[in-house]
């Protein structure tokens, strides 16, 4: 068997992100003037691409993006951030993925996502990138179905670590779980997957086993302020938040989980991995923005308790 690389490869969206802040966020009908606007790199998987790059790790991603000025936007914001776009196709007949975004002054955000260029990825980009053997297989739901399956499946058959972020929720096949070694929802993706009310511990622990279950070899629940529960077929253990003051929640799920795998494809152990998401996640919810609000090892070390 061909040896693991300490890198982890990105299955994902690639977007820009055009996000409004403004006090709070119209009614229907309304019209409102705000304070700012930013257009940015965005894209569940340009985020965690990042978030794995600023960690320290080797970052490639597996994308598609439109050949238009967004497309070179969010690329070449990519490159200049350390990660690999060798594995991204830029496509000439379809536009680059948008993110529309709205923040309002506590730091809440809702997101409108237009796939386009997203919608394109393929399973032979996939199966080009797996060859390069990297420890960790991140991926979430932004991309199509069958390709983010396919992925998983593959990655699992060559020994890879399967890290899934279920965002957005949906309805994976029965067969899938078991082929996953961490899935890591927030309180409203465990509740859509789950079926149970998840407002709590005791709700995050419920729907951990429930996951585990269906066959996940972990289920990592993260509940924002209240920290995270891990969950596994022998264990229980509840990871405390640490406290910030909230600017933008955008992207504090993304640099949780790029933190979290890179920490993993290092050889750390999964308790001090998950303490440094925990501390990648409150520091990205201290900045405005997607990808600029991700940390660096060197800002999540000094967040951490010695």
């Amino acid at each position: 068997m061909t040896a693991l690389e300490p890198a982890v490869l990105i299955v994902g969206s690639i977007s820009a992100d055009l996000t409004t802040f403004s006090q709070r966020v119209p009614a229907r009908g309304e019209t409102i003037l705000g304070d700012e606007f930013t257009l940015v790199l965005g894209g569940k998987g340009a985020n965690q691409a990042i978030a794995v790059a600023r960690a320290g790790a080797v970052a490639r991603i597996i994308g598609c993006v439109g050949d238009d000025a967004f497309g070179e936007l969010v690329a070449g914001q990519l490159r200049e951030a350390g990660v690999d776009t060798t594995a991204v196709r830029a496509l000439a007949d379809v536009g680059t993925g948008i993110a529309h975004i709205r923040v309002d002054a506590t730091g809440e955000n809702d997101i409108v996502v237009v796939p386009r260029a997203n919608a394109r990825l393929t399973e032979a980009q996939v199966d080009a990138a797996l060859a390069e053997a990297p420890a960790v297989l991140l991926t979430q739901l932004e991309s199509p179905l069958p390709v983010v399956a396919h992925a998983i499946r593959r990655a699992h058959d060559a020994g890879i670590l399967v890290i899934l972020d279920p965002a957005p929720a949906a309805r994976l096949d029965d067969d899938l779980w078991p082929l996953i070694d961490i899935v890591t929802p927030n309180e409203t993706e465990a509740a859509v997957l789950t079926g149970l009310a998840v407002q709590d511990r005791s709700g995050a622990l419920a729907a951990g086993r429930a996951l585990v279950e269906r066959g996940a070899g972990a289920a990592l629940v993260t509940l924002a302020s209240a920290g995270a529960v891990l969950v596994t077929a022998s264990d229980e253990q509840h990871f405390d938040a640490l406290p910030v003051q909230a600017v933008d929640t955008t992207a504090a799920g993304d640099a949780f989980a790029g933190h979290l795998a890179a920490a993993l494809a290092a050889g750390e152990t999964r308790p001090d991995a998950i303490r440094r998401a925990i501390a990648a996640g409150a520091l990205a919810v201290t900045k405005p923005g997607a990808s600029p609000s991700i940390p660096t090892a060197a800002e999540v070390d000094a967040l951490l308790p010695r």
